[in-house]
């Protein structure tokens, strides 16, 4: 049986859909179907049969009435379940808030709904978006599709399984410190974290307020670009496939290529030689403060929370999950001089992650040193003489974007011995995101590592 979400981009399906080729009720079918056929994994908390079938219908009247909806219409998604919907519940992964019901759309939902998407179900996510395994204790276990015995990722690892599954055309994640890009790389898709600041995060329960973005996650970087547009609400014109032989690619220099997993090097060598053949100039840049930056983020992404909480910790603390608990227990335990430094730190890192941009077009990195590892899994051996923290491996890369307020995509690149999916990230300068597609485009022209996904 053909799966129109697995074989096409969501720009095709939109197209299949006016011509009648296939209708919304088609592909809300499939991806209901879908979400049950793999109920197993936990990707979602919630599922919304009925609305879903109700707005498919309601579609399919309007086509035939002669009203076209917007670029998204009849295209199923998923959003990340502490983002606000107007209909269904929104527990934000946590037992506190199992039957709250939002009285409005967050922005982001707002403006897809507008653009015709149709909203199948909230995803799964680490309690409170706080960690990086989505191993919630209130809605379950979520499993990484490639192999059920190995984490997602989080803390949107409930939209990285639906979309590698191929359960939705798209799904909506939140990153903080690496939310989007681990699940991406874990997962085998494609997401972005935009510019801080570029997509309003209203509707959203913060994490770590300063350094919140809300971003797509697709199989293909098209579809991650259309969405992206759509969510942003400004005007914006899909951009051309980048000219490789007129990019320079910055490498950090000693950082990049230290302290991977041999399946992680190996494919990310074998991209740099790829992109270098067709012209790409490679560039070894120095980028000052960043063996410290994960150390800064960590004060911050810990304070920021623990003072959203800090009153529900106060009332509720049995409710929580005892990792989040513990988190927020210690993020209070920082000082005021702590916080302040890490954040004078931020100020100095971005400056120099600017003045970079001066030199290259771009920064590839790994989304992270290692595959995904197996579940409870506190250390990851990368070779046979070094071995890191996952929280620590988790964040040696994505903090820089996280700290500096640059955007970055991650995509798809290869696949380890364990055929474990493999990411690449793709920094780029303050709402300049129209690189990373351009780019991430040109490197799925050459590639099909995207095309693949778990059966």
């Amino acid at each position: 049986m053909i799966s129109y979400i697995a074989e096409h981009t969501i720009i095709e399906l939109a197209g299949m859909i006016r011509s009648g080729i296939i209708t919304s009720n088609d592909l809300v079918d499939e991806s209901l179907g879908l979400i049950s056929d793999n109920d197993d994994l936990h990707a979602f908390i919630s599922v919304f049969e009925q609305e879903s079938r109700s707005a498919a219908e309601a579609q399919m009247m309007l086509m035939a009435s002669g009203y076209d909806l917007g670029p998204l219409q009849g295209i199923p998604i998923a959003v990340k379940d502490n983002i606000d919907c107007d209909y269904g519940k929104t527990t934000y992964g946590s037992s506190i808030f199992r039957e709250y019901q939002a009285d409005k759309n967050a922005i982001v939902v707002s403006r897809l709904k507008k653009a015709g998407a149709i909203i199948v179900g909230k995803t799964n996510l680490h309690e409170f978006a706080w960690g990086g395994i989505t191993d919630n204790p209130h809605y379950g276990t979520a499993k990484n599709p490639w192999n059920q015995e190995r984490i997602p990722a989080g803390s949107s690892g409930g939209s990285g399984i639906a979309v590698a599954k191929r359960m939705v055309c798209s799904a909506l994640g939140t990153d903080t410190g690496g939310s989007i890009r681990l699940p991406s790389a874990m997962d085998g898709v494609c997401g972005i974290r935009p510019t801080l600041g570029g997509i309003s995060t209203e509707g959203i329960f913060p994490v770590a307020w300063s350094m919140d973005t809300v971003g797509p996650m697709c199989s293909n970087a098209q579809d991650v670009e259309l969405m992206f547009s759509i969510m942003s609400g400004a005007k914006y014109d899909p951009c051309n496939p980048a000219d490789l032989s007129r990019m320079r690619i910055g490498i950090i220099e000693d950082y990049s290529l230290q302290g991977l997993q041999p399946g992680v090097r190996q494919a990310f060598e074998t991209m740099l030689d790829l992109i270098r053949e067709r012209g790409a100039q490679i560039v070894n840049v120095l980028l000052p403060g960043v063996d410290e930056v994960v150390d800064a983020q960590l004060v911050v992404d810990a304070v920021e929370p623990s003072a959203v909480h800090y009153k529900l910790i106060q009332e509720k603390n049995t409710e929580y999950g005892s990792d989040v608990l513990a988190r927020l227990r210690a993020g209070c335990d920082l000082t005021g001089v702590e916080y302040v430094q890490a954040q004078r730190f931020r100020l100095r890192f971005r400056q120099e992650v600017e003045r970079l941009f001066d030199q290259v077009d771009m920064l590839l990195t790994p989304t992270l040193p290692f595959t995904a590892p197996p579940m409870k899994t506190t250390e990851i051996k990368i070779t046979e003489d070094l071995t890191v923290s996952t929280l620590s491996g988790n964040m040696k890369y994505t903090a820089i974007p996280s700290m500096s307020g640059t955007p970055a995509m991650s995509i798809p690149i290869g696949f380890d011995e364990d055929m474990m999916p493999i990411g690449m990230q793709i920094i780029v300068p303050a709402y300049h995101e129209e690189r990373a597609f351009a780019f991430a485009k040109t490197y799925q022209k050459l590639t099909d590592f995207h095309k693949q996904y778990p059966l």
